[in-house]
């Protein structure tokens, strides 16, 4: 079997669809700088936050459901030989770990992806026992869906990566409005070495939520809002918010 077919799929779709985002790195690498000590980036998925603030020598752990993704965050930090650290666990389950990090990063709409408003709750209540006293939990958010909805226009380019001379390419089709959720619906193809053509169509669900909520939620765990910071709009993606919450004591 080819070396990229025996490599996750999943990492590789998630690479493809968001390891070349980068409109939100520079706040991370300023919060990381603030915070001075260690830093937990949750929903990390192949590191492409985590192996960023690293680089630039941050203490930083990259935590993630997917086993497949944390294998490949770890093989990334092995190859370019960075000291970090890489955890499979839910942020929706609680943990008997210290509260010791003084900042939390949930990028890309990860708050958005754990399944409604219960399992929020939950996720902000791991974050919140997850930060030490002063530490700030930082929850990057798409806000309702007001210019968001409805087909791609002509100007929408796939998100495209060659793998071993597989190519892997993801069309933004349509966002749409269903039961609460922002459904972002892609035609996924995958070309080989020898040209065969498959495709699939594959579906993303956010909970439609704004800063304001987020805030009420993060009150609720605990945390006491402190801001917002916007992540300007680009070319390929929409732009978003970054609401920040302190853990006083």
């Amino acid at each position: 079997m080819n070396a990229t077919v025996q490599r996750s799929l999943d990492a590789i779709w998630h690479d493809v669809e968001c390891g070349a985002y980068a409109e939100d790195l520079p706040i991370w690498e300023e919060l990381a700088a603030e915070a001075g000590g260690p830093v937990l980036d949750v929903g990390c998925g192949t590191g492409r936050v985590t192996l960023h603030l690293a680089r630039r020598g941050a203490d930083v752990t990259g935590l993630d459901v997917e086993p497949p993704l944390v294998d490949e965050l770890r093989r990334r930090a092995e190859a370019e030989r960075l000291y970090l650290g890489a955890e499979v666990a839910d942020v929706r389950e609680p943990t008997a770990g210290p509260a010791r990090n003084p900042l939390v990063i949930a990028a890309m709409q990860l708050i958005q992806l754990v399944g409604g408003a219960p399992q929020r709750a939950s996720a902000l209540g791991r974050i919140a026992s997850s930060l030490r006293p002063g530490g700030v939990a930082a929850l990057a958010i798409v806000e309702g869906t007001e210019g968001i909805e409805g087909a791609a226009g002509p100007g929408v380019v796939p998100d495209v990566r060659d793998v071993d001379g597989w190519v892997y390419s993801s069309m933004p089709l349509e966002v749409r409005v269903r039961d609460g959720c922002l459904e972002i619906l892609r035609l996924r193809q995958t070309v080989t070495p020898a040209g065969e053509l498959t495709e699939a169509r594959h579906v993303d669900r956010l909970d439609v939520v704004d800063a304001a909520t987020i805030e009420a939620e993060t009150a609720a765990a605990g945390l006491v809002p402190i801001g917002r910071r916007p992540v300007a709009q680009s070319e390929m993606h929409v732009g978003s918010t970054v609401v920040l919450a302190r853990r006083e004591g």
